[in-house]
C-alpha cells in the first residue's frame, strides 16, 4: 500500500539522533519503531508540526534511567567475554569458508609481503648520507651553465678553486677535493700488491682524496688518525676490507704497498678506515692522497682542466643560498680572468650562464638526477615507483578483501537478522565485524612476513640491493602489529557497517540477495583492479621493447665477439709486442690497444677545439679526445665515411686527428678531410668516422675525436673463430707469459655495454614482477566472486537448465558481466598506460615506439586471463546437476 505521507516527510532528524545517542542499545531499535509508527499516524490526523513537537516530547520522555546506556564501567565487565565470542565466531567462519579464507588471507599476504619488501627498500634509499655527525653543514659544490630545465650541470672544478672558496669565504669552514674519475691517472682500478708479494691484484675503488675531506666527512679509523692519515706525499688509506684480506689481524699503518706494479712510486698506508656504510655515495675502498700531486707541471694552479669535486663544511648557520651569491665573485675573477687571458670567446656568455650551486650531502644519492658525476647516485623517481607499486599492490588485495567480504553479506545476512531480533545491537556487530577483519589482518602479516622473509634474496637481486629483515630492530615487531590492526580496522570498515546496516525485516523478505547480485561498488572495485593491472602490463611490455632497442640498435661500432683484456698498463712497453701475438694466434681477427672504449666506466678525456689560429675570436667546440691505435677502428667494426685511418709508423700521425661525424656538424666543415683545427696543438683532419654511441642512449652522440696512441690499460681482442672457449685458452697463455704473475682478467664488450642500462633491466624486472602480482590477487579476487555468484545463482541456473538452456547460454550468463568490466578497465587503463610511458620514454633521446600492438596484446592478454579465471566456475555452473541443486533449495 502506498504512503500517504509526503516522500521528505519524518519527524526531526536531530531528534532521532538524540535518541539513538542516549538510549541503551537493547531498546533503541525496537521503541524507535514504535515511535516512527506512531509519528506517521500523527502526521496524518494533526499534521506535521504537531507530530514533530509530540514526537519530540516522546523523546524527552524517555531520558530514564532504565532507558540510559550502561556506564563504562558495567561494559568493561563483559567485553572481555565479548571479545572472545568475537574471535571464536571469526575463527569458525574462517575455517568454514575454506576457499574464501585461502584467497581473502593469500591475497592479502601477497600485498602485505611487497609492501614490506618496498617499504625496506624505501628506507635504505631515504637514509643515505644522513648519519654524519654535522651533515647539516656538509655540502657538495657543482657547476649550473644556463637557466632552463635544460641547463648543463657537472661537479668537477679546477685544482686551485677548493682552496681559493676556502680562502675567499669565512662561511667555508673546510673545503676538501675528491677524484672519483675511473682511468684518472690512478683513480678507478689497478693492480694492487703489498712490498713482499709477488702477485698483483685487481683491485676496484680507488680514488684521490684530500685530507680535509677525511675532515669534512669524518671518516672513522680502524688504524691510525683521521686527521693526518692523508697528509703526507704517496700515502694512501684503505678500507677495513682491504686490510682484512691482505694483512689479516695486523696493524698496516706505515706498511709500502705498489700500484700497478710500479716500484718508483711506493704508496705508504696512512690509516685503515670503516668500510663506507651502504647508504653513502661514496663507495670506495682506496683513498690516494692529493698532498703534493702535480698530475702535470703547473696543474695544481692552472684553470685550465675541471677534474675535482668540492665538499664544503659550512660555518653553522650558514646561508647556503646567499653563500651561492658569493661564490660567483671567484667566476668574475679568477675564471674569468683566465678566460681573458687565453683570449677566450666565451667569457660574455660565462658571466652570464654560469653559476655555483650548492647541494646538501643528504640530498646527493637521490636528487642528482642532471647532474654528470661519477659517484653512486639513485633516483627519487625509482623510490616513488617502487611505492606506488607496493601502494596499488596492496590497494588491490585490500579490495579483493572488500569484495569479498560484502558479496559474502547475503550468506550472512541471515545471522545478522537472527543476532538482531534476539537483541544484538548495530554497535555489537561493527565490533564483531571488525574483530574478524582485524583477525584476518594479523593471520595475512604474518603470512606476508614469511613470504617477505623466503622472497627477500629475489627482491635484492631485482633491485640489486642487500636488505634483511630487521627482526632485531626495536620498532619492526611493533610497527607491523601497528599496521595489521589499522589495515584490519580500515578493510573492514566498509564491510562491518554495511553488513550490521541490514533490517530483519528486509532479511526476511529475502531482498538483500538481488541487490548483491549488482553491487556497483564491487564492479567499481574490478575495473579498478584490472585498470591498475592492465597499466602494469602495458609498461612492462613497454620497457622490454626500449631494452630491446638498446641492445639492438645500430650503435656505430660491433660489440659482438670481442674480448677486453684489462690491466695490460703493467707490461709497460711490452704491450705492443703483446698486441701483436694476439692478433696472431688462430681464431683472432684483430686486436687494438686504447683505455677509451664506448662503454660506460672507461676513459674520457673532454677537450676545447677551435679551427685553428681562431682560439681568441671562436667560441670553443667542447668534444672527447681519445688515444687509439691503427688498428681501433677495426677491432671494433667502426666505419671511416671519409678520408683514411692511422698509420702504424708514419711520423706524421702524431699531429693527425680523426674526427666523428657530429664534430663535423658541430663546425660546419663541409669537406672536413685536410682541416687544421687545434686544442693544446695543432692537428690535421684525415679522417671522418661514423657517429656511434659512447655514452647512454638517453643522450644525443657528442662530438669526438681520435689522436695516435699505442698505450692504454686494455687490449680489445676481436675473435672470428665461433670457438671462444678455445681462443680464451689461447690468448690466456700468451697473457701469461707476458705477466706470469698478474692473472688475466678480461671481460666481453657486448655484456659491458648491456650493464651501462642495468636501471632500465632493473625497471623492466620491477614491472614484470608486481605486473604479475597485481594478476595474480586480482584474478584472486575474480575466482572467488565467480565463484560467489554461481553460488547465489545456483537455483536460477537449474531451473534454466531444466527449460533447456545450453552450457553456452549459462557460460555467457555468467560471465557477460565480468567481461564487460574487464572490457571498461582496458578503456580507462590504456590512455592512462599511454601517457605514462610516454612520459618515462621522453627522458630518451633515442627510444622505441608506442604502437597499436602493445596495447592490443596487452588488451588480449588481461581479457584472456579474467576469461580463465572466471570459466572454471561457469563451466562447473553449466554442467552441475539442476535436481541436486533444486532439491537443496
Amino acid at each position: 500500500m502506498k504512503s500517504p505521507m509526503p516522500q521528505n516527510a519524518g519527524p526531526p532528524k536531530w531528534a532521532i539522533r538524540l535518541f539513538r545517542r542516549f538510549c541503551n542499545d537493547h531498546l533503541c531499535d525496537a521503541v524507535l519503531g514504535d515511535m516512527l509508527e506512531l509519528y506517521d499516524r500523527r502526521f496524518i490526523k494533526v499534521g506535521k508540526r504537531k507530530a514533530d513537537w509530540l514526537f519530540v516530547w516522546n523523546v524527552v520522555q524517555f531520558l530514564q534511567p532504565f532507558a540510559l546506556k550502561k556506564t563504562k564501567k558495567s561494559q568493561n565487565s563483559n567485553n572481555a567475554a565479548m571479545f572472545k565470542s568475537y574471535l571464536k565466531v571469526a575463527w569458525r567462519s574462517m575455517a568454514r569458508q575454506k576457499m574464501y579464507t585461502s584467497i581473502k588471507i593469500g591475497g592479502f599476504a601477497l600485498g602485505i609481503a611487497a609492501c614490506i619488501l618496498i617499504t625496506l627498500f624505501i628506507k635504505q634509499e631515504l637514509s643515505y648520507d644522513k648519519f654524519y655527525k654535522d651533515g647539516e653543514n656538509i655540502y657538495r659544490v657543482y657547476n649550473e651553465f644556463g637557466r632552463e630545465s635544460g641547463a648543463n650541470k657537472w661537479t668537477s672544478f679546477p685544482a686551485p678553486t677548493a682552496g681559493i672558496f676556502k680562502a675567499e669565504f669565512p662561511e667555508v669552514e673546510k673545503s676538501g677535493r675528491l677524484i672519483p674519475y675511473a682511468g684518472w691517472f690512478n683513480a678507478g682500478s689497478n693492480l694492487f700488491r703489498a712490498e713482499g708479494q709477488e702477485q698483483n691484484t685487481y683491485e676496484e675503488g680507488f680514488v684521490y682524496a684530500d685530507q680535509a675531506l677525511l675532515d669534512i666527512l669524518q671518516v672513522p679509523m680502524v688504524y691510525g688518525q683521521t686527521e693526518n692519515a692523508l697528509a703526507d706525499p704517496y700515502s694512501i688509506v684503505i678500507s677495513k676490507t682491504v686490510a682484512d684480506k691482505y694483512f689479516p689481524n695486523d696493524d698496516p699503518v706505515g706498511k709500502v704497498v705498489f700500484l700497478n706494479d710500479d716500484q718508483n712510486k711506493p704508496y705508504k698506508i696512512g690509516g685503515v678506515m670503516q668500510d663506507f656504510p651502504d647508504n653513502t655515495h661514496l663507495q670506495f675502498d682506496f683513498l690516494i692522497t692529493l698532498t703534493g700531486v702535480e698530475f702535470w707541471g703547473g696543474e695544481q694552479t692552472s684553470w685550465c682542466c675541471w677534474n675535482y669535486n668540492i665538499y664544503f663544511e659550512l660555518q653553522p648557520g650558514t646561508d647556503p643560498k646567499e653563500l651561492e651569491a658569493k661564490l660567483l665573485s671567484v667566476r668574475d675573477t679568477h675564471y674569468v680572468g683566465h678566460l681573458e687571458k687565453e683570449g677566450n670567446q666565451s667569457v660574455d656568455e660565462v658571466r652570464k650562464n654560469h653559476f655555483f650551486k650548492l647541494q646538501p650531502v643528504a640530498d646527493i644519492y637521490l636528487y642528482s638526477d642532471g647532474i654528470h658525476a661519477m659517484v653512486e647516485q639513485g633516483d627519487i623517481r625509482f623510490v616513488w615507483l617502487f611505492g606506488g607499486v607496493a601502494f596499488f599492490v596492496l590497494l588491490l588485495a585490500c579490495i579483493n578483501f572488500i569484495n569479498l567480504s560484502t558479496a559474502k553479506s547475503a550468506n550472512r545476512a541471515k545471522e545478522v537478522g537472527m543476532r538482531k531480533v534476539v537483541g544484538s545491537v548495530r554497535a555489537h556487530l561493527v565490533r564483531q565485524f571488525l574483530t574478524e577483519s582485524v583477525l584476518y589482518s594479523v593471520v595475512s602479516f604474518v603470512v606476508g612476513i614469511l613470504l617477505a622473509w623466503i622472497s627477500m634474496p629475489f627482491f635484492n637481486e631485482l633491485a640489486d640491493k642487500s636488505l634483511k629483515i630487521p627482526w632485531l630492530e626495536w620498532w619492526f615487531i611493533p610497527t607491523l602489529g601497528g599496521a595489521a590492526t589499522l589495515v584490519g580496522v580500515l578493510a573492514g570498515l566498509y564491510p562491518a557497517f554495511y553488513l550490521s546496516g541490514f533490517k530483519p525485516i528486509d532479511v526476511l523478505k529475502g531482498s538483500l540477495s538481488r541487490g548483491s547480485k549488482s553491487s556497483r561498488m564491487r564492479s567499481v572495485m574490478v575495473i579498478f583492479q584490472f585498470t591498475t593491472s592492465v597499466v602494469l602490463i602495458i609498461g612492462t611490455f613497454i620497457i622490454y621493447r626500449q631494452m630491446q632497442y638498446i641492445l639492438n640498435k645500430k650503435i656505430g661500432f660491433n660489440k659482438e665477439q670481442v674480448v677486453l683484456i684489462q690491466g695490460a698498463n703493467t707490461l709497460g712497453d711490452k704491450i705492443k709486442t703483446l698486441k701483436a701475438e694476439l692478433a696472431n694466434l688462430s681464431g683472432v681477427q684483430n686486436a687494438a690497444i686504447s683505455g677509451y672504449l664506448p662503454i660506460s666506466g672507461t676513459k674520457r678525456d673532454g677537450n676545447p677545439f677551435w679551427r685553428e689560429g681562431k682560439s681568441k675570436e671562436d667560441k670553443a667546440v667542447g668534444a672527447q679526445r681519445w688515444y687509439v691505435d691503427s688498428d681501433y677502428i677495426g677491432t671494433l667494426g667502426m666505419h671511416l665515411v671519409d678520408g683514411r685511418n692511422f698509420v702504424q709508423g708514419m711520423a706524421s700521425d702524431s699531429s693527425s686527428i680523426i674526427v666523428n661525424q657530429a664534430f663535423v656538424k658541430e663546425f660546419g666543415f663541409e669537406n672536413p678531410v685536410g682541416e687544421r683545427i687545434q686544442n693544446w696543438k695543432p692537428y690535421t683532419i684525415i679522417g671522418v668516422v661514423e657517429d656511434f654511441h659512447f655514452e647512454s642512449l638517453k643522450g644525443k652522440i657528442e662530438p669526438l675525436t681520435m689522436v695516435y696512441g699505442e698505450w692504454g690499460d686494455v687490449v680489445s681482442v676481436k675473435v672470428s673463430s665461433p670457438e671462444m672457449k678455445e681462443v680464451l685458452a689461447s690468448i690466456k697463455e700468451v697473457w701469461d707469459d707476458f705477466a706470469p704473475n698478474q692473472p688475466m682478467r678480461y671481460s666481453f664488450l657486448d655484456e659491458s655495454y648491456a650493464r651501462m642500462y642495468e636501471d632500465v633491466q632493473t625497471m623492466g624486472r620491477v614491472f614484470t614482477t608486481f605486473a604479475v602480482l597485481a594478476i595474480i590477487v586480482a584474478c584472486l579476487g575474480l575466482f572467488a566472486l565467480s565463484a560467489y555468484m554461481v553460488e547465489q545463482r545456483g537455483k536460477e541456473i537449474s531451473i534454466r537448465i531444466v527449460l533447456g538452456a545450453s552450457g553456452r547460454v549459462i557460460f555467457s550468463l555468467l560471465t557477460f558481466n565480468f567481461i564487460k568490466l574487464v572490457l571498461i578497465s582496458l578503456l580507462l587503463a590504456m590512455p592512462l598506460g599511454w601517457y605514462l610511458m610516454k612520459s618515462w620514454l621522453d627522458d630518451y633521446t633515442y627510444r622505441t615506439d608506442i604502437t597499436w600492438e602493445v596495447f592490443a596484446i596487452s588488451g588480449l592478454m588481461a581479457l584472456g586471463i579474467a576469461v580463465l579465471t572466471i570459466s572454471f566456475e561457469s563451466i562447473k555452473a553449466s554442467r552441475m546437476n539442476p535436481i541436486k541443486s533444486l532439491r537443496s533449495e
